[in-house]
C-alpha cells in the first residue's frame, strides 16, 4: 500500500486543553460569535461540534430571548451525541439536559407520531430542547405557520446534507427560515462540500453565515495529546476484493470496514453476508457468539482472542443488540474489528479506531472525509491512524474499464483534498515595498505567510472567499470532471490554470466580476501548488526555498507566474506514473477522451489555439493542423478547437449579413 499523505503533528495538546469554562479550543472560537443570528461552522469529526452547540444553545436560551431549541441530526443513532452532558462541573453555568419525551432519537414510535410530538413541542409553554433526525424537522415543519418559527434556534448536524438545488429538503428549509422568519442557526459540518459538486448554500444565502468559522484538521491533529500522525494511502486489487484483504488487514489494529454497496460493481460478486463472513475467515475462526450483544469471539492463527462486530447484519433484534453495545463501549478491549456497510460514518464514535479499510469508492469525497474521521480521534495508547482505500485496478484487457478509471480518479481526488485539509495552510499577500526581505514571514506568529511577485490584491469581497472558503472551493476544484480528467493528460496546466479554475469560481461566485475571478482563482492555484510542502531552511546565502511541484523555488523570487507555469496537480499524475503499468495507463487515457461529453467553451478553444496549435506545430514539421482521427488525444482537442472556432466566426459574420 502507499501513502498518498503522511502527516506528523507536535502534539501540543493546545486543541484537547479546556478553558476556564471547559471549552477546547474550537468550541472557544464558536462560544466567542454566539450572538450571531447565522453561525456556519466548518471543523472536522472529533472535535467537539457537538458540544458547541450545546454550549451556544444554552446561552440563547439564557441570555438571547431565544424560547426554544431544536437540534436535527441526519441519523437516529448521531442523536446521542446530544444526550444529557454535565458541563457545569467543568465550569460552564448550565448542564445539557435533554428530557427523553423530546429526545426522538431515542424514542419509540413511528415517524407521525415524532412529527405530532415536535408540532407538540413548539406549542407548550416549558419545554426548551429537543433531538430529532433532519427527516422527521422536515416531516414536521412542512407547511407550519413561519410565526411559530420565530424564536427558536435551530442546530443543524451535517449541514452538508442540504444543498442549493431546489429539490434538496433541507435545502429549501433553511432558504424559508431565513427568508421567513427570525428564527436563529446554528450550522455545522465537517465536510462543507458536496460529492456531486452541487453548492450547499446559494451564495446571497451563505452571505448571511459569513464569516465563518473555520477549524481544519491541521488545527485540530496539530493540537492533540497523543495521536501523533495520519496517513491516507490506497491499494489496488484485481478481480474478487478479498484476495487483497489480508495484505491490507493488520488484526493487531483496531480497524473498521466498509464493505462495498452490493449494488456496486465492487460488491456484486457476492452476497453481503458471505462477504463478511469471508473477510471474518481472513481474520480467524470463529470460537464463539454472544448473542445478547452480537458479538463474535475469533480466533486468530496466531492464537489472539478477537471481539469482531457486524452491522452489516439486516436482522433488527440483532443489529440493535450490538448498536446497544456499542454505545455502551468503555474500554481499549471491548471491541477489536467491526464490520459494516452504510453505517458507522458520519457520527459514529469509537475513539480507539486506529484504521479505516473502506473498500471501492464511495459516493463522494464527502463521504470518504466522514469515515476517516473515525480513526482520528485523540485518545491515549493510539499514536498513529490509517485510511485504506481498497479500490479495483483498471484492467486494460476488460470491455468495460470506465467504473475503474472513474474509481481511481476518485481516489487520488479525493486524497488531494485530504492533504489540503489537513496541512498547514499558507497565506499569501502581494510583494510589500518596505523593508523586510522579501520571502520573509511577516511576524514571528505567522510562520506560513508568504509574499508572491504578481499575486493580485484582494478587496473586501474576494478576502472573505480566500479566508473562509478556501478549502470548499479546492475540494469543488478537485471534484470538477474537467481538472480530474486533465490530471491524466500532459501538457494541460495553461488549461487547468487559465480555463477549468477560473470557470469553476465564476460558476461559483457568479457575482464576481473578472479582476476579483482573477485574484480567487491564483490564490487557489497557490494553495494546492504548495499543498503540504515545507519551507526549506536558509543555505549558505541566506536563501530559503519552498518545493513545488518536485521543483525548489526560492521564496525571495515566488512569482505567480511561475506558479501558472506548475501543475498544481502534478502530484496526482505521479501518482498514477508510478502505480499503474503504461498499458493501464493508455487505457485510462482513452476512457477519459471517449468519454468527454462537455463541448468545449469559448475560453478553452482559443488557448488550445493560439498557445497549443502552435506547440503541436513545431512537433510535427511540415503538418498544419491536427486532424480529429489523430491518435494523441490533446491533438483531438486542438482540432476539435479549430472546428470550435470556425463556427464561432461562421455565426458571427451570418449575424452582420
Amino acid at each position: 500500500m502507499d501513502n498518498l499523505v503522511n502527516v506528523e503533528y507536535a502534539q501540543t495538546g493546545k486543541s484537547s486543553n479546556t478553558d476556564e469554562l471547559g471549552m477546547r479550543e474550537m468550541q472557544a472560537m464558536v462560544y466567542a460569535q454566539r450572538h450571531r443570528q447565522h453561525l456556519l461552522v466548518k471543523a472536522p469529526p472529533a472535535s467537539g461540534k457537538s458540544r458547541a452547540m450545546m454550549f451556544v444553545a444554552l446561552d440563547k436560551l439564557a441570555n438571547q430571548g431565544i424560547k426554544k431549541v431544536i437540534v436535527a441530526v441526519p441519523q437516529q443513532n448521531i442523536g446521542r451525541s446530544f444526550n444529557n452532558t454535565s458541563l457545569k462541573k467543568f465550569g460552564f453555568f448550565e448542564d445539557w439536559k435533554v428530557t427523553p419525551y423530546w429526545n426522538l432519537c431515542m424514542a419509540a414510535g413511528s415517524e407521525n407520531s415524532k412529527k405530532s410530538k415536535l408540532r407538540e413541542f413548539l406549542d407548550h409553554p416549558s419545554a426548551k430542547i429537543l433531538i430529532c433526525t433532519h427527516a422527521t424537522l422536515l416531516n414536521a415543519l412542512n407547511g407550519i405557520e413561519a410565526e411559530k418559527l420565530n424564536g427558536v434556534f435551530f442546530g443543524i448536524d451535517e449541514f452538508h446534507h442540504g444543498s442549493a438545488e431546489e429539490s434538496n429538503r433541507l435545502g429549501s428549509f433553511i432558504r424559508r427560515l431565513l427568508n421567513e422568519t427570525s428564527a436563529h442557526i446554528l450550522a455545522m459540518t465537517g465536510s462543507y462540500f458536496r460529492g456531486d459538486a452541487v453548492p450547499v448554500m446559494r451564495p446571497e444565502d451563505e452571505a448571511l453565515f459569513q464569516p465563518a468559522i473555520n477549524y481544519n484538521y491541521y488545527q485540530q491533529l496539530n493540537g492533540y495529546r497523543w495521536l501523533k500522525s495520519l496517513g491516507i494511502g490506497y491499494s489496488f486489487f484485481q478481480g474478487n476484493y478479498l484476495t487483497a484483504i489480508p495484505d491490507v488487514l493488520d488484526t493487531t489494529k483496531k480497524t473498521l470496514i466498509h464493505i462495498p454497496h452490493p449494488n456496486s460493481k465492487t460488491g456484486a460478486f457476492m452476497d453481503k453476508y458471505d462477504q463478511v463472513a469471508e473477510i471474518i475467515k481472513c481474520i480467524g475462526e470463529i470460537e464463539s457468539c454472544d448473542y445478547d450483544n452480537y458479538i463474535y469471539k475469533v480466533r486468530t492463527n496466531d492464537g489472539r482472542l478477537l471481539i469482531v462486530g457486524n452491522l452489516v447484519e439486516d436482522n433488527t433484534e440483532r443489529r440493535s443488540a450490538l448498536q446497544n453495545y456499542l454505545r455502551r463501549m468503555n474500554r481499549r478491549d471491548s471491541m477489536d474489528i467491526l464490520i459494516a456497510l452504510g453505517t458507522a460514518k458520519e457520527g459514529f464514535d469509537w475513539e480507539w479506531c486506529e484504521h479505516c479499510i473502506t473498500i471501492g469508492i464511495r459516493a463522494s469525497l464527502t463521504e470518504v472525509v466522514q469515515i476517516i474521521g473515525r480513526c482520528t480521534r485523540d485518545c491515549e495508547g493510539k499514536t498513529h491512524a490509517q485510511f485504506t482505500n481498497l479500490i479495483p485496478c483498471p484492467d486494460a484487457t476488460q470491455d468495460d474499464v470506465s467504473m475503474g478509471v472513474n474509481d481511481f480518479l476518485k481516489a487520488i481526488a479525493a486524497s488531494l483534498l485530504m492533504e489540503q485539509v489537513m496541512a498547514p495552510k499558507w497565506n499569501f499577500k502581494t510583494k510589500l515595498d518596505d523593508e523586510k526581505k522579501p520571502g520573509k514571514t511577516t511576524t514571528p506568529e505567522e510562520d506560513h505567510v508568504i509574499e508572491v511577485k504578481g499575486l493580485p490584491a484582494l478587496n473586501d469581497k474576494t478576502r472573505a472567499i480566500v479566508e473562509n472558503d478556501l478549502d470548499t472551493l479546492v475540494a469543488t476544484t478537485l471534484s470538477d470532471k474537467n481538472i480530474r480528467e486533465a490530471i491524466i493528460g500532459e501538457g494541460m496546466t495553461e488549461m487547468i490554470t487559465e480555463v477549468y479554475i477560473p470557470k469553476i469560481i465564476r460558476d461559483t461566485y457568479p457575482d464576481l466580476n473578472e479582476e476579483e475571478v482573477d485574484a480567487v482563482a491564483k490564490h487557489t492555484i497557490l494553495t494546492i501548488a504548495t499543498q503540504g510542502e515545507q519551507i526549506v531552511g536558509p543555505d549558505d546565502s541566506g536563501n530559503r526555498f519552498i518545493k513545488i511541484a518536485n521543483k525548489f523555488v526560492n521564496l525571495d523570487d515566488l512569482d505567480i507566474n511561475l506558479i501558472a507555469e506548475i501543475n498544481p496537480f502534478q502530484r496526482a499524475y505521479e501518482v498514477v506514473s508510478k502505480s499503474l503499468t503504461p498499458e493501464v495507463l493508455r487505457t485510462i487515457q482513452y476512457v477519459i477522451e471517449d468519454k468527454r461529453s462537455e463541448k468545449l467553451t469559448d475560453e478553452e478553444a482559443i488557448l488550445l489555439f493560439t498557445k497549443y496549435l502552435p506547440k503541436w506545430r513545431e512537433e510535427n514539421p511540415g503538418k498544419i493542423k491536427p486532424e480529429i482521427t489523430d491518435g494523441d488525444p490533446l491533438a483531438r482537442r486542438i482540432a476539435l478547437a479549430i472546428e470550435h472556432l470556425r463556427q464561432l466566426k461562421r455565426n458571427k459574420l451570418a449575424q452582420q449579413q
